[in-house]
């Protein structure tokens, strides 16, 4: 592992980050949870302000958390995305509005099954199945800001389906932990173990159509196997989808941002370390 890092860093410091896309590339941002280990708050948790933004006067306005990530997709190039959220949300798009708060043309699908977050995507599947995707999760804040940029350029330089960031992350109970050779090909996701030797997980990620075609029937068999049983469904992950692709054949690379700002806003403890590193910017 020790040398797949080395050799991988190596060739981040000579990436240019340069794409030509295929496909037109969707933002897809989860926005369905409940907010339970952090509630009750005044608003979605995805609007909690968090730091500062510029206006063009020079003024300062309050920036919400999920205003880094779609920040970072519009530096990618990336002009439409979409907020998956549950009934109930309608602060986001009151918020957002059409987008041009961040320069994004932004569209708000509804999400009327709480299993996870593969449902959640797969509800945008009608509008975006001809696209390439890049999602990421709202809530959390992460580094560098060329982070989707560096997707796309891993994604289209080869014959990936799926490119996902790496990160050091040191809670693996918390996160989906990534196993991955000296190439930058994954071979493994291992979702919240209690104990690991894996060093990096994952926040964001980019995809080709072939990937949401094999999420969208992902789903459909979870469908199937649901109004069958009688037992409640449990809530699937997307890493264990990305794991079923990698299984079936589907091709899914990596790109190392080594650097540890990987900060899930979704308890207390870590609302308060956000705000804390943002004043010192460290995010």
């Amino acid at each position: 592992m020790a040398l797949a890092i080395a050799l991988l860093s190596i060739i981040v410091s000579m990436a240019t980050y340069n794409y030509n896309p295929q496909h037109e590339v969707i933002g897809l941002l989860p926005a369905g949870g409940q907010a339970t280990r952090i509630s009750p708050l005044p608003c979605s948790k995805e609007l909690y302000p968090i730091g500062f933004r510029s206006q063009q006067d020079g003024s300062l306005r309050p920036k919400v958390v999920s205003h880094y990530l779609l920040e970072k997709m519009q530096m990618a190039g990336i002009r439409k995305a979409f907020f998956l959220l549950r009934p109930g949300k309608w602060d986001i798009p009151a918020y957002f509005g059409d987008g041009n708060i961040v320069d994004l043309d932004l569209g708000y699908l509804v999400v009327g099954l709480p299993f996870g977050v593969p449902y959640t995507l797969d509800r945008a599947y009608p509008f975006v199945k001809d696209a390439a995707i890049a999602m990421g999760f709202p809530d959390i804040l992460f580094q560098p800001d060329n982070t989707y940029k560096r997707l796309l350029t891993r994604l289209y330089a080869g014959s990936a389906d799926v490119a996902i960031n790496l990160l050091p992350f040191e809670q693996p109970h918390k996160g989906g932990m990534v196993d991955f050779d000296e190439r930058g090909r994954v071979r493994q996701i291992i979702e919240k173990p209690t104990q690991s030797d894996l060093r990096y997980s994952w926040c964001a990620a980019v995809w080709k159509p072939s990937f949401t075609e094999f999420l969208h029937q992902f789903v459909a068999e979870l469908e199937v196997e649901r109004h069958k049983s009688s037992s409640p469904p449990r809530e699937v992950p997307i890493g264990d989808v990305i794991q079923a692709a990698i299984n079936a054949g589907l091709q899914v690379e990596a790109e190392i941002c080594d650097r540890r700002s990987y900060l899930d806003i979704g308890t207390p403890a870590d609302l308060q370390r956000a705000m804390r590193l943002l004043t010192s910017e460290e995010i």
